[in-house]
């Protein structure tokens, strides 16, 4: 009685009458879905560069105010699902330089800057200020950005870098609603993983039209297969094979924690796919995630997780002994016996020894969007490469950004690595081994940013939250 007492006072004025307000929210996500569709198969896909990402900003502003749990979902949605949609309106009418649809998910973000606006005066006692060290880490390269770079990539750069930052702080803040973000945060990636890779096998055995035509116009060919069928490393609805498989690796992680009868069809088709996806990162990532969750939880639950495992194990192996997915697949497993040969992992190599000793005597930085340039010919924002995380944050931030930026990030981990919870409470192991294991990946490229940012600074608070949570239920005994 007591425990959902609390329950109950945790939540907001903006929670009464949830039934009510869940109807409206989801009357709400139910006409952006068919504004969309109606405006592209009724010739108005033009439109819709510019309706979508403004339609989606409104949607998001209302959930924000009225249903604060649909808008954590509609944000996550909204990231998996928008570059698809850019693919679908670009085979259409044809190829947008601009990517403008793309701006979408950051201005569904950006509305959570009213929770850092109206709790960060009170963040040291509120137990937020790593993320305010880390905010004005950010902001300090998006004034040398100013200085140094040209306005439209630093403002890119400023999307990249603060939106998972925004959200991180809007989930910690909401820590009283820990049971039902936890519960909302499960089903949103059970989904995913089933249904992005059912689109995502499709991809690989089919390679639709628009899927070849994105593929071609990105110039992603050289890293992304060649757009034709069996030949694509998948990215489903995302853009790139890269995002996919963090958000698989997610996902997959996720569901050790969960139960249901869509567990073993979203793992048996989530793991295919995330072998079609070939990012070896994020195989690594799953698996010292997998470690680290087995490491932290209690006997009997490391059983149930053995026994996931093997069931998993049985409906994935006679799947990918069919071909052309075993030679795929078995093609680059051989790739990690191999090293000295591999390209991708000698580049990176000789990226380190080129640029580390350059990036870390950078003192004040090259701001954000350092790595930005505007072709001027085709109006199209190019992007020179950092293979690793760490090179860009000292690239962009300098010793100056990097110091709080690295020291709210330390802090919160260290933090992380303390929570009993993890024993009894397998989401708070499973957030930290997600978060973990995308902080190791930034070794490989920039974890921090964009939508692997969002997950590494997202259920990082999560963690957060679930312990302030548990220490307040403790409280009140």
């Amino acid at each position: 009685m007591i425990s959902k007492q609390i329950h109950f006072n945790s939540f907001s004025e903006s929670n009464f009458f949830p039934q009510e307000r869940s109807l409206q929210g989801w009357l709400a996500i139910s006409g952006f879905l068919l504004l969309t569709v109606v405006s592209y198969f009724a010739g108005a896909a033009a439109l819709l560069r510019l309706v979508y990402p403004v339609t989606a900003l409104a949607v998001a502003i209302f959930l924000y105010l009225r249903h604060p749990i649909l808008y954590i979902g509609f944000t996550w949605w909204i990231w998996f699902l928008t570059p698809l949609a850019a693919r679908l309106v670009d085979y259409r009418i044809g190829w947008d330089p601009t990517r403008q649809m793309l701006i979408a998910p950051y201005l569904v973000v950006f509305v959570t800057i009213a929770t850092f606006l109206r709790h960060s005066p009170r963040a040291s006692t509120q137990g937020a200020m790593p993320f305010v060290l880390a905010f004005i880490a950010v902001f300090y390269g998006f004034l040398i950005g100013l200085v140094h770079n040209s306005p439209l990539p630093v403002a890119r750069g400023l999307l990249d870098w603060l939106s998972p930052i925004l959200f991180a702080f809007h989930l910690f803040i909401n820590w009283r609603d820990y049971p039902s973000y936890r519960q909302n945060i499960q089903r949103i990636f059970i989904w995913a993983v089933l249904l992005l890779s059912i689109y995502a096998i499709y991809q690989f055995v089919v390679a639709p039209e628009w899927d070849r035509y994105w593929l071609i116009e990105s110039k992603m060919y050289t890293s992304s297969g060649s757009p034709e069928p069996f030949g694509m490393r998948v990215w489903s609805t995302l853009h790139s094979p890269g995002p996919f498989a963090s958000i698989m690796q997610t996902g997959l992680l996720l569901l050790f924690t969960s139960s249901g009868s869509l567990i073993l069809p979203a793992s048996a088709l989530g793991y295919l796919s995330f072998l079609l996806t070939q990012v070896r990162s994020s195989w690594l990532g799953w698996f010292l995630g997998i470690v680290m969750i087995f490491g932290s939880v209690k006997a009997h639950l490391q059983m149930r997780l053995m026994a996931m495992i093997l069931i998993i194990i049985m409906c994935v192996i006679p799947l990918t002994n069919i071909e052309p997915i075993s030679d795929v697949v078995t093609n680059r497993l051989e790739t990690f016996s191999q090293l000295e040969k591999d390209t991708s992992f000698n580049e990176r190599s000789e990226s380190y020894e080129r640029n580390l000793n350059l990036a870390l005597s950078n003192v004040l930085g090259k701001g954000l969007g350092n790595i930005w340039t505007l072709n001027e010919k085709t109006g199209e924002l190019e992007v020179f490469v950092l293979d690793s995380g760490i090179l860009d944050m000292f690239f962009t931030l300098g010793w100056v950004g990097a110091i709080p930026y690295l020291a709210g990030f330390m802090l919160i981990i260290f933090s992380v690595f303390q929570y009993a919870e993890a024993r009894f409470d397998t989401f708070v192991s499973t957030a930290r081994a997600i978060s973990i294991t995308f902080c190791v990946q930034l070794v490989g490229y920039s974890t921090m940013i964009g939508l692997s940012g969002m997950i590494m600074w997202g259920f990082l608070a999560m963690a957060m939250a679930a312990h302030k949570y548990y220490q307040h239920q403790n409280t009140q005994f």
